[in-house]
């Protein structure tokens, strides 16, 4: 479904990711695992077109897609939910659920699609009208994630979704997740530095090492690596 073949990004003239290739197939929820600085996110901008590779290729679908803007790579049903979270803090719930579903031009936010995401996350439909900026971070982690659902993509890339929230909503969060791929089919990339937990949601992963991939494999593969045990897990 996505397969990136050996790209390599740079910010100026320093390059940080050297010839990466990962693959993702339909149906699949696919982990990518590293340290702080290791290129994780600057992998998923590169899918997403926020960034241009310098080098290698960006499929989806058979369809070339670096080089692509941002706004091609969502059309083609690619959405992202950033690091950060990135709401809208001055709209309030349901704004920022519109405004996922504004690359859908005329069809807008169906009442089909929000009782879709309210039944992922229910707390969301409690708050409709509560500005996005007053939500708690956990809030706003389920707020985004259900404004890139609100665009009906067919790959969900989510960037590091319990960074920073409280352990009792990171549970929360990541069954939703868990939920949304075993009843929906839905292909998912995850990027996280919570080792145990993306590793336990996912059935494949790879991890990334300065901008490389240096291990792939099943979840129960990597979870026995000497690597990955050293390196994440501290046994």
């Amino acid at each position: 479904m996505l397969t990136l073949d050996g790209i390599s990004v740079a910010y100026g003239a320093v390059e940080v990711l050297h010839g990466v290739s990962l693959r993702v197939e339909a149906g699949e929820l696919v982990c990518l695992l590293g340290a702080n600085g290791a290129g994780k996110s600057t992998t998923v901008r590169a899918i997403s077109g926020l960034l241009r590779p310098t080098a290698g290729r960006i499929s989806f679908l058979g369809e070339r897609l670096d080089g692509r803007p941002a706004h091609a790579v969502l059309e083609r049903g690619i959405a992202q939910c950033p690091e950060g979270r990135r709401i809208f803090p001055e709209m309030n719930v349901l704004e920022n659920l519109e405004m996922g579903a504004y690359v859908r031009g005329g069809q807008g936010a169906r009442p089909e699609d929000l009782e879709r995401v309210f039944h992922h996350f229910p707390r969301l439909k409690e708050r409709l009208g509560q500005l996005g900026g007053t939500l708690s971070g956990g809030e706003q982690q389920m707020l985004a994630i259900a404004r890139a659902l609100m665009s009906r993509p067919r790959f969900l890339m989510l960037d590091e979704p319990s960074l920073g929230i409280m352990p009792r909503l990171v549970d929360s969060i990541l069954e939703a997740l868990a939920q949304i791929h075993r009843a929906e089919g839905l292909a998912m990339f995850l990027v996280e530095q919570n080792v145990p937990a993306a590793l336990d949601l996912a059935t494949r992963g790879y991890v990334l090492q300065t901008g490389r991939v240096v291990l792939e494999g099943s979840s129960r593969e990597l979870l026995d690596s000497e690597l990955v045990r050293k390196a994440y897990l501290g046994i």
